[in-house]
């Protein structure tokens, strides 16, 4: 599985996803859009212009793509097979 997370600087829904990831023992990519003009046009790319943060992409073992839009823990631990 491999998981990249969209983020800032300032956003403290990011550090509460990292958090959450970390405290599960998941490894993660992060890409900071207020940093790096190249993540930021990735990411608009890939979540079809959408510009809030944390954006979320997680790619399964088996190629199927999910993304996630803020914070949701439900939906993460539904899409990681997390018990809440």
């Amino acid at each position: 599985m491999q998981i990249v997370i969209y983020s800032t600087t300032t956003c403290p829904y990011c550090k509460m996803l990292k958090d959450y990831f970390t405290a599960h023992s998941l490894t993660y990519t992060e890409k900071m859009v207020d940093q790096d003009d190249a993540a930021r046009e990735e990411m608009m790319a890939v979540s079809g212009g959408f510009l809030g943060v944390p954006f979320s992409v997680i790619t399964k073992d088996d190629g199927a793509k999910e993304n996630v839009i803020g914070f949701d823990k439900g939906r993460l631990n539904g899409i990681l097979g997390i018990q809440g």
